[in-house]
């Protein structure tokens, strides 16, 4: 199979130069937005056309032609496509959904600042994203805001006065919107600020940027980023399809200047809900240098259920991949619980019970072991014994 992404430029692109394709700016502003737009590359439903037509005033549309080229004009239920283009179900609110199902609002001491977890805050820098997801946690503010959904640089002043006079801060990641849109010279400016603060250790990024616009990770953008270790980054990976040559690419030359690359990966019905797939994704992750950090069971986000799965489901994929694969690509799965409590792992039962002293575990074959005297305290202490080690 040749490259997708050469293949829909020449049939679409045909007059654009392979240097402007690969042009992230251009990337940006020739993005997908509207009915019209996707129907020249598409074989629309009518339930796609109907939500197309109403998207404008719900959540917005908006997907790179690197992005496209990677859906399947024929098959409305590829997963990459149900994952950008809506469908009416978006306009469906179940009762237990809501607009901020994780209290984001409710932990922001100042506008674009969330502080929910002593020791570090989440920075909402932009609205904006250069491609949409249909299930964003964060439909309710991106793609909503002037100045390309950038927030102005008045309101970071005001989110970087708070982080410096909490000393407890001592880790920031920055959100949105995907920060990775913004300019050099602002991401800079704001790295920069915070790197001066100094109880902070430890800047995050976290962005979509290396699967939906892999043209922004340049040569000039990692050597502006290598000046503000230590620098950590958060990648959002939804299907093995997305890991392309563009994305290898992208994610080596983050990896090639230090940066630790992880990814998070939200669990969606019909999209990446059984193991086989879930095993390429962070399989294919791992050997792009990225590690599987978060499988996200999909937030009560208005307009979701279709694409939420159960968390038996969840549970399901997690027993499937713990021992059929190196524990490295192997995510922890949460849920980040309704009403603000944070991030909550959930694990398979692996403990099966207590017999007396011994602990029983169940393996990844569902054979039992005992692990003897798990809860005794010791009278006296261990004897050492030489050359263990």
């Amino acid at each position: 199979m040749g490259n997708p992404s050469k293949t829909f430029k020449k049939k679409y692109f045909p007059h654009v130069s392979l240097s402007l394709w690969n042009d992230w700016h251009w990337q940006v502003q020739h993005r997908f937005r509207s009915l019209n737009g996707l129907s020249r590359i598409l074989h629309l439903t009518d339930a796609e056309r109907e939500a197309l037509r109403d998207a404008a005033s719900r959540f917005p549309v908006a997907i790179t032609p690197y992005y496209a080229s990677l859906l399947d004009e024929a098959d409305p239920t590829q997963p990459l496509r149900r994952s950008v283009v809506p469908l009416p179900e978006e306009w469906l609110q179940s009762p237990e959904e809501s607009d901020d199902p994780l209290g984001e609002d409710k932990d922001s001491p100042v506008p674009g600042l969330v502080h929910r977890y002593p020791d570090r805050v989440l920075f909402l820098v932009t609205g904006f994203c250069s491609t949409y997801c249909r299930y964003c946690t964060r439909s309710r503010v991106v793609g909503r805001h002037g100045a390309g959904g950038h927030s102005s640089r008045r309101q970071w002043e005001k989110a970087l006065d708070y982080i410096q006079a909490t000393p407890t801060v001592r880790d920031v990641l920055i959100s949105g919107g995907d920060p990775l849109t913004l300019a050099d010279d602002a991401l800079g400016w704001l790295l920069g600020r915070l790197r001066a603060i100094r109880h902070v250790e430890v800047i995050r990024i976290g962005t979509k940027v290396p699967a939906v616009l892999p043209q922004r990770i340049t040569r000039d953008l990692v050597r502006l980023l290598r000046r503000f270790h230590p620098l950590w980054m958060s990648l959002h990976f939804t299907h093995p399809d997305e890991l392309t040559p563009e994305t290898t690419e992208a994610c080596a030359r983050l990896a090639d200047v230090g940066i630790p690359l992880g990814s998070q990966t939200v669990l969606l019905k019909g999209i990446n809900d059984d193991i086989q797939t879930m095993k390429d994704l962070f399989q294919g992750l791992m050997r792009l240098r990225v590690r599987p950090y978060y499988l996200y069971q999909c937030d009560p986000i208005s307009g979701s259920a279709h694409f939420r799965t159960t968390i038996r489901r969840g549970l399901e994929i997690i027993d499937g991949l713990r021992g059929h694969t190196s524990g490295y690509a192997v995510p922890s799965y949460v849920v980040d619980a309704p009403g603000g409590g944070g991030k909550i792992p959930l694990l398979p039962d692996y403990v099966q019970g207590v017999e007396g002293e011994d602990l029983v575990l169940r393996n990844y074959e569902h054979r039992l072991f005992r692990y003897p005297k798990a809860f005794e305290t010791p009278a006296e202490p261990c004897r050492v014994v030489r050359g263990a080690f």
